[in-house]
């Protein structure tokens, strides 16, 4: 038996250094980005829901943007904070602005994706840039540097929405790590030709790519997924870029309760189950051999059976992954979670467990 076990524990880590060497490796050991601004008119959309604080601390900072030729579409999906009136105060003040104000339907209530369906068909420019209403840019050329990577046959455009840093929060460190992990993994497989997913906080694609496919009408009755499944949906390796100059992040302020992001996570994980066969049977098969790995390794070293060849595999194993994500961390301006990174690796992966877990038994609630 443990003969057997040690077979499948080598077995696993050659599946680990695969994904961390051929396929996460197409990115962390990929050139730095170079810009090269188009002249495109572009339409950043922003939809918020109760979420007058945030709106009216970041969209100064759109309007803000060093860009020729942009509007700001401000959507209001029925707040019942003050969020509408300060779109109304941007609406006087800024010339680019235009607000889209969207009322509950009772087909369609709580339903983000009606509210930007809304957005997207009074936009008036051809390439559209989305952002979170909790979200702001990491500089003026935010829209220059994202809009950078389009061309005449890449009409989707992957960005990185990074998270504030929290001093001495343990929990600010797996979110951003978790953060650069998931980056890491659709920004490789994009470069692998094998583009899965996107990020709401920092995506453009041209509006023909929406009309194309009717929007988000083949997973509309899902309310979330309006940036995950539609590309999933529509991503080609011929059609999709990646932006990760440090120009074009946005970032956001992260949860600070355990209970908020676990919350978050099973939102986000509860959408995988409709990705294309492929693209799950690649996320189940990674996550499968993390799990594995630290299970195996354990048994194994418990017993102390061939204990110098599996303590030699846990070392390699864990050598080429910290150097992966070490450059991939580089590139994405994470560095320090990397210091802390086979800790919140383990920790990082007994959550996803538990995330899984718990959805089986209950639905994730979703936008309201």
């Amino acid at each position: 038996m443990l003969l057997f076990t040690l077979y499948l524990f080598i077995v696993v880590v050659a599946i680990q250094l695969a994904y961390y060497l051929i396929i996460f490796g197409k990115f962390a050991f990929a050139k730095a980005q170079k810009s090269n601004p188009k002249k495109i008119s572009v339409s950043v959309i922003v939809c918020a829901k109760n979420e007058g604080e945030n709106v009216a601390k970041y969209v100064p900072l759109l309007a803000e943007q060093d860009y020729p030729d942009f509007e700001i579409i401000l959507i209001d999906d029925a707040s019942s904070d003050n969020t509408l009136d300060i779109f109304e105060e941007f609406e006087k003040q800024y010339s680019n602005v235009r607000l889209v104000k969207v009322k509950n339907n009772e087909a369609f209530w709580g339903n983000k994706k009606y509210a930007l369906t809304l957005g997207i068909k009074a936009s008036k420019k051809d390439y559209l840039l989305f952002t979170d209403a909790d979200c702001y840019p990491a500089s003026k050329d935010w829209i220059t540097t994202m809009s950078s990577q389009f061309t005449m046959h890449k009409t989707i455009v992957l960005g990185y929405g990074a998270y504030e840093k929290v001093a001495n929060s343990f929990l600010n460190k797996i979110i951003r790590f978790e953060t650069l992990l998931t980056a890491v993994q659709y920004f490789s497989w994009a470069k692998a030709g094998c583009p899965y997913m996107g990020i709401g906080r920092n995506l453009a694609y041209k509006k023909e790519e929406f009309f194309n496919v009717n929007g988000f009408i083949s997973h509309i009755q899902v309310r979330s997924g309006d940036d995950d499944l539609f590309i999933n949906q529509v991503a080609k390796s011929k059609n999709t870029a990646l932006c990760y100059a440090p120009e074009s992040f946005t970032y956001s302020q992260p949860k600070t309760k355990f209970k908020d992001w676990f919350t978050q996570k099973r939102r986000h994980v509860s959408t995988a189950n409709l990705y294309k066969p492929f693209d799950k049977i690649q996320l189940a098969l990674f996550y499968v051999s993390q799990l594995l790995f630290l299970i195996l390794a354990t048994v194994l070293l418990a017993f102390q059976y061939q204990w110098i060849i599996v303590l030699s595999l846990v070392g390699f194993r864990y050598l080429f992954t910290w150097i992966t994500l070490g450059f991939s961390a580089g590139k994405l301006k994470e560095k320090d979670v990397m210091y802390w990174f086979p800790i919140i690796e383990i920790v990082l992966i007994f959550t996803q467990l538990n995330v899984f877990i718990t959805n089986i038994f209950s639905k994730p609630v979703y936008w309201k």
